[in-house]
């Protein structure tokens, strides 16, 4: 195979802000194609905010961005991708186009390139293109199905095969990993090991998950406050816990005291319940008073679908959801709030928060009648000094009340998922990942709060894949595979191996 040249890309002195926010202040970043480079750093260290700059994503940056010693301009997603610059962002399904075939979807830039010249589009030519990328790729996904039928996995696959179409010289994959299973994952490494060693791409891999920038990274960039701090090469005297000091400046105990919280009485009792289309069935469990009950099991195994079920966001064919021995008629998720219960979505952008909305807006949105006067009337002043008080409680970082949610990191984003039902009148607090894509900083400050929701007595149910932050935070865990709960744990007698068994379908 003939080798590709290698390209330099380089981007100089490079500063943004946003309302409030110097979010880069004088960044100076370079790599080479045919490498794999991590980029790291806590919620809001800039590390996304750099990759929009050489995405075309933000476009008022101030200074340069070179290829090979050649000045550039990146105004636009179009500039970025003219100079085979392509970028896979978390949230896979706001990149494609649902209603659309694979092959559609691979193709769009074609596709819309040929329309804006009044040129034929060629379908047989279409689908042929995307099959033989996929095939590059050694992808086994049907170029006709739709994109709506797809796995995240699969979703992801399609999008980093529409990056490779058009000539990709630098791919970008931001949090790539978060939705994935371990098999989805190494099939991940797979093809972007390929795409750097035999296409010469160069990957830019940003991750919180650190072990797995050591698996498959050759070197790491670290930032914090906007600047980079740190760049190393991935070797063995590289720790994940020296990386971690760097991110956050400090020095950091990775393990994690748990605090002991009186557990009293049984709050909340589920029996036999059942999804209407199958999703999760003969479910059994129990929350008691203060009590940190964990759902584990692997990606796809139910636990989303357990979540939303007891919300009212999935119905419920069958089976009782108890809270303090009453039955509880949860039809939809207005009910099940009005009734005490709580759901901090895995989906956080898409579900979780009001992305164009301000932050006092989004914390007083579960619990609006607070802020109303008998005409119906808003207070806001009332609600903007309510956000103030969450926002010092929960250390969210933004310039103030007013900023909106859509230009706050990841981790703060979160953390406004979680505050708004502080002020709410839950009783049971229902936890979806709530640490994906959150650095660990920002996800000890979430253990901090899930466990003084429990020390207040209120019952937490946490779900996770992450088996670690299951034994860390929960005192017992059910354990689900194929929809159904296979295995309840005491967590303090416990660990990872036997978590894993019961997730496989071990019996």
């Amino acid at each position: 195979m003939e080798q590709k040249k290698s390209i330099k890309i380089r981007m100089n002195n490079i500063s943004i802000e946003f309302p409030g926010v110097k979010a880069l202040s004088n960044v100076h970043f370079e790599m080479e194609s045919g490498n794999i480079r991590a980029l790291i750093g806590a919620n809001g260290a800039g590390k996304s905010t750099l990759m929009k700059v050489l995405s075309g994503a933000n476009p008022h940056y101030q200074g340069q961005i070179y290829i090979d010693d050649q000045p550039v301009e990146i105004r636009s997603p179009k500039d970025a991708k003219k100079l085979g610059i392509e970028i896979v962002y978390q949230e896979v399904d706001t990149a494609l186009i649902p209603y659309l075939s694979v092959a559609e979807n691979i193709m769009l830039n074609s596709i819309v390139n040929k329309m804006e010249n009044k040129q034929f589009v060629k379908w047989k030519e279409i689908k042929k293109k995307a099959k033989e990328v996929l095939q590059k790729l050694n992808i086994d996904i049907d170029v006709n199905a739709l994109v709506s039928d797809l796995s995240l996995a699969e979703k992801q696959m399609v999008l980093i095969a529409r990056a490779i179409v058009e000539e990709c010289k630098f791919l970008i994959l931001d949090e790539p990993t978060a939705p994935l299973s371990n098999t989805e994952t190494k099939e991940l490494f797979r093809i972007v090991k390929d795409l750097a060693k035999n296409e010469n791409v160069g990957i830019i891999f940003i991750s919180h998950r650190l072990h797995e920038l050591f698996e498959i990274c050759e070197t790491i960039t670290v930032m914090k406050d906007g600047m980079i701090v740190a760049e190393k090469v991935i070797d063995e005297q590289l720790t994940p816990k020296a990386i971690v000091e760097l991110m956050l400046g400090r020095k950091f105990d990775d393990t994690y005291p748990k605090k002991q919280i009186s557990i009293g009485d049984v709050i909340l009792e589920v029996k036999n319940l059942n999804e209407k289309n199958g999703a999760v069935k003969n479910i059994n469990l129990n929350v008691r008073k203060g009590e940190i009950v964990g759902i584990s099991g692997l990606v796809g195994a139910g636990k989303t679908e357990l979540c939303k079920t007891l919300f009212g966001a999935m119905k419920q064919s069958s089976g009782e959801i108890k809270l303090h021995n009453k039955v509880l008629n949860i039809t939809d998720p207005y009910s099940a709030v009005k009734q005490g219960i709580a759901l901090v979505p895995e989906e956080r952008r898409k579900e979780g928060i009001l992305v164009e909305e301000p932050v006092y807006s989004n914390i007083s949105a579960t619990s609006l009648h607070k802020y109303c006067d008998k005409l119906s009337f808003v207070n806001k002043s009332k609600e903007k000094e309510t956000a103030r008080n969450v926002i010092k409680d929960l250390g969210i970082k933004t310039p103030s009340e007013n900023q909106l949610v859509k230009f706050l990191s990841g981790g703060n984003q979160q953390k406004v998922a979680v505050g708004k039902w502080i002020v709410s009148d839950a009783e049971i607090y229902i936890f979806d990942e709530p640490t994906k894509g959150v650095d660990v900083g920002a996800k000890r400050d979430i253990f901090e709060l899930i466990e003084r929701l429990a020390e207040m007595g209120k019952g937490i149910i946490y779900a996770s894949c992450e088996f670690s932050e299951i034994l860390a935070i929960a005192d017992r865990t059910y354990i689900m595979y194929d929809g159904e709960i296979v295995k309840e744990l005491d967590v303090k007698d416990s660990n990872e191996e036997e978590l894993l068994y019961y997730s496989t379908g071990g019996r």
